[in-house]
């Protein structure tokens, strides 16, 4: 018996357990409030969302989704949020501040239309564009050498300083003014966009239709356009002709006596 003893394999040892169990109250009626919009919180939303922006241009990697900031006044303040878009975006024509999408060959359906290199730009030095613009790269930089040096030291602190550009028109394969007979817009080769407002980081608006030769604010859109001339081959607005007084024409068409701004 001594020896049957000795043989048998000895009873297991149980380490006491250490792991914590922490009681799950399902069915709880209390949920965080959301905390209300302030112009504090709505500042630092957006200079999150300008860092996100910033990266994209500046990753190494294809981005899956791009960011577009939209601001809109509310009753209680200021709202900036991001909105996210999920087509693929990133940088653009070899500048890390043109946020955009390469696309397909356009073909005009109208002599002399089309872009064989087209970007659908969304975003320039930080500031969006209301609805994508389709163009061609010599307009995606000028347009944002124009918002850099021309845009932001004309609307200056204004507002907090631009957040959106209002996009009247870019890429349609058409005649000038869509007149009969006309010759084939700078707009129809990728070579035009129309701005109609601008969108600043407090919410207000700048229009063109609203503002055009009154106050500070039509100040701003007489520098707006003054700046423009000059990057741009030619720049037409409510004191060019009846087509364009609710809107800024840009384009990067050249001519020989220099650039045409009216």
């Amino acid at each position: 018996m001594i020896i049957l003893a000795f043989l048998m394999p000895a009873a297991p040892v149980l380490a006491q357990s250490t792991e914590r169990f922490v009681p799950v109250y399902t069915g709880a009626a209390f949920r965080p409030k959301p905390r209300p919009w302030t112009r504090d919180r709505a500042a630092r939303v957006r200079a999150a969302v300008d860092q996100a922006m910033a990266g994209l241009g500046q990753s190494p990697r294809p981005a899956g989704r791009s960011l577009e900031v939209v601001s809109a006044p509310q009753s209680n303040g200021v709202v900036a949020r991001a909105v996210t878009r999920n087509a693929a975006a990133g940088r653009v024509c070899g500048d890390n501040g043109i946020v955009g999408t390469w696309i397909k060959r356009i073909k005009g359906k109208l002599n002399g239309c089309g872009i064989a290199k087209p970007v659908k730009v969304t975003a320039v030095d930080g500031v969006t564009l209301s609805t994508p613009a389709t163009m061609d790269c010599q307009t995606a930089k000028t347009l944002k050498s124009w918002v850099k040096s021309g845009l932001r030291k004309s609307v200056g602190r204004r507002g907090g300083g631009p957040a959106q550009l209002k996009v009247a028109a870019s890429y349609s394969c058409r005649s000038r003014n869509n007149q009969a007979g006309a010759k084939i817009s700078e707009h129809g080769r990728g070579h035009a966009i129309d701005i109609s407002a601008v969108i600043l980081r407090d919410g207000s608006t700048i229009s063109v239709l609203e503002h055009w030769g009154k106050g500070k604010r039509g100040q701003i859109l007489a520098a707006m356009h003054k700046r423009a001339c000059g990057p741009f081959g030619t720049v037409l607005g409510p004191n060019s002709d009846r087509f364009h007084r609710d809107h800024f024409h840009f384009d990067t068409a050249r001519y020989r006596k220099g650039s045409y701004c009216r």
